[in-house]
């Protein structure tokens, strides 16, 4: 005879239901669920980083410092368990917690603990602020999201000739910092090569602190060429990053992230992740 096959096809874990679940309900905003918790989050990270400003000021601190101390680990305590919650429901846990938001969510919780063996670092918490660009996904402005990956793109493309033309400054302040140590003298107040160089920068960018001037009539020359040139110099990273800009391609995206990897922007009519390859 041959033996009764019963309960060949494995059922479907309820935990991976319930991780889906949870997953939409912390990465999506297309349901009233993941609207309701980011908006939550969101207002829960703004009243944390006014709570961490307010303690800054000393009168505020001297009156309400143990409320606000309070608030900071009660916020702590609520981030660690979200930034947990969002490792748990991710297949990839090490692909979020490498992302930009996945940084920022570490950083934004690390600093209090921080604070109990170094003093003053849970200022820092006011990174925390960064967490609330998660709201271009809660009010659905997915272009704007698009344009910042239309920007991202356009300097990854300019990378290159932003690299030499940054190498040509360098080259440019070296030289003219050089020239006037020799024109001006220590007696003039160019000390060093190396002060005299940040006198060249300071000049080229246009800032003019006014703490180092040329006194010589020849000296005054080569700080005019000095400023007409920074004026040009300006003009140039702006102009090789609208290039790279006009010569990228803006297409529509949706707000959904990948189960696996967190990643978004994709498609509206993608199927699989762009990043991992993971189903949608």
């Amino acid at each position: 005879m041959i033996p009764r096959m019963t309960n060949s096809l494995p059922k479907k874990k309820p935990q991976n239901h319930q991780r889906a679940r949870l997953h939409e309900i912390i990465f999506e905003a297309d349901t009233r669920a993941g609207r309701f918790f980011d908006l939550a989050l969101i207002w829960s990270i703004l009243i944390s980083v006014v709570a961490v400003m307010l303690d800054s000021v000393g009168a505020i601190r001297a009156s309400y410092g143990r409320v606000l101390t309070t608030v900071e680990w009660v916020f702590t305590i609520l981030f660690t368990i979200e930034y947990l919650l969002r490792l748990s429901c991710i297949g990839k846990p090490w692909r979020y917690a490498t992302s930009f938001f996945g940084v920022v969510d570490l950083l934004a919780i690390i600093p209090t603990y921080l604070s109990l063996v170094v003093p003053g670092t849970h200022f820092l918490l006011v990174i925390r602020i960064l967490r609330v660009l998660r709201i271009f996904r809660v009010l659905k402005l997915v272009q704007f999201s698009q344009e910042a990956n239309v920007m991202l793109r356009a300097m990854r493309a300019s990378s290159r000739k932003i690299v030499v033309f940054f190498a040509t400054v360098l080259s440019l302040v070296v030289i003219f910092g050089s020239v006037m140590y020799l024109i001006e003298g220590e007696q003039n107040g160019f000390t060093s090569i190396p002060r005299s160089i940040y006198w060249a920068i300071v000049t080229m960018t246009t800032v003019g602190y006014g703490d180092i001037s040329p006194s010589t009539a020849l000296g005054q020359t080569v700080a005019s060429v000095v400023m007409m040139l920074g004026f040009a110099i300006i003009a140039v990273p702006t102009g090789i990053v609208v290039s790279e800009i006009s010569r990228a391609q803006n297409t529509s995206a949706s707000t959904q992230a990948c189960p696996d990897c967190s990643a978004e922007g994709h498609d509206i009519d993608a199927h699989h992740c762009k990043r991992c390859g993971s189903k949608l």
